[in-house]
């Protein structure tokens, strides 16, 4: 029997750039061998998730995510849940794209990130949940981590990753201390936090250095607590990413490995989660490491040798 492969694209993402490339995107893995149709995502809640889902329980081998990192996130949700999941691919078509910026995925052209496929590499990657949702790259809290609720749509599309950059400028000049106790395999942590972050991976919000020595699949995540409010201070960590990733020994800076977290606010302020871009829910929260739980296809001889520890 030939192998399928179903793309489930977000027909608004990067200017309808997917769209307009689509008939050689289907080749493309045709020419991989996969007998290929295609879906588009609608504006109905959870549109990519339930056609995920669908698409795996219906035995198709290959899913291909093309989108932000929203609509990534949604087929993740759609078959992380399942016993039976197919290997998943991307096409980048959003604004910051940092899942497709770790796997060293090419992020402005939809057809050459179809075409990785026909390397034939893949890896077996890591899946973070917090509570009920899954997640893939990122999950963050803090004023900050808020800003990806505040740029505008419209924004996003005419300015991209500027229209980021200049609400985070605006938002890093109003920091609220979070109060949080945080614990975590090795400790915790009791006190003023300005944002956190559980990355799986080592691009957050379009930096490669916040998490210098990432792994994908070693079923732990990275956990980052920003305990300073002051402005100086959280400039000079900023400043310490783009140096090289020297932050990691920061004083201002929790930085540990870990497998299991439990964030909690200590007083009645609300803490929203940030999950690979998208609203999350609200904290408390429990983070749980699924290793090596998707099949992904990733530009294997672009990337570190130490990000993987097999390679398919």
């Amino acid at each position: 029997m030939s192998k399928r492969a179903r793309i489930i694209y977000n027909p608004t993402s990067g200017r309808e750039a997917i769209r307009r490339d689509l008939v050689d995107i289907l080749n493309v893995y045709e020419q991989a061998g996969y007998e290929t149709s295609a879906f588009a995502t609608t504006a109905a809640p959870n549109s990519a998730l339930n056609e995920a889902r669908r698409a795996a329980q219906a035995g198709f081998d290959l899913l291909v995510a093309a989108g932000g990192d929203g609509t990534i996130n949604e087929v993740v949700n759609g078959i992380a849940p399942l016993e039976k999941r197919p290997m998943l691919a991307i096409i980048p078509a959003g604004t910051t794209n940092d899942y497709a910026r770790a796997l060293r995925i090419p992020r402005e052209d939809p057809l050459e990130s179809a075409k990785v496929v026909l390397q034939g590499k893949s890896a077996l990657l890591d899946v973070g949940r917090a509570n009920d949702t899954y997640f893939i790259n990122i999950a963050a809290g803090g004023s900050i981590s808020e800003l990806t609720y505040s740029v505008p749509s419209k924004l996003k599309t005419m300015y991209g990753y500027l229209a980021y950059v200049v609400k985070g400028a605006e938002l890093i000049t109003q920091v609220k201390p979070m109060h949080l106790h945080v614990k975590y395999d090795d400790g915790e942590y009791n006190g003023i936090a300005s944002m956190f972050f559980v990355a799986l991976t080592n691009s957050v919000g379009g930096f490669e250095s916040i998490v210098p020595d990432a792994q994908l699949d070693d079923g732990k995540f990275t956990l980052l607590i920003v305990k300073t409010t002051k402005l100086p201070e959280i400039i000079t960590l900023i400043t310490e990413v783009l140096n090289g990733g020297r932050h990691i020994d920061d004083p201002n800076l929790v930085y540990v490995k870990t497998e299991h977290i439990e964030i909690k606010p200590t007083n009645d302020m609300q803490v929203m989660i940030n999950l690979d871009g998208e609203y999350g829910g609200d904290a408390p929260v429990i983070f749980d490491n699924f290793q090596q739980h998707i099949r992904m296809v990733a530009n294997v001889d672009d990337m570190p040798p130490e990000s993987f520890s097999q390679v398919l």
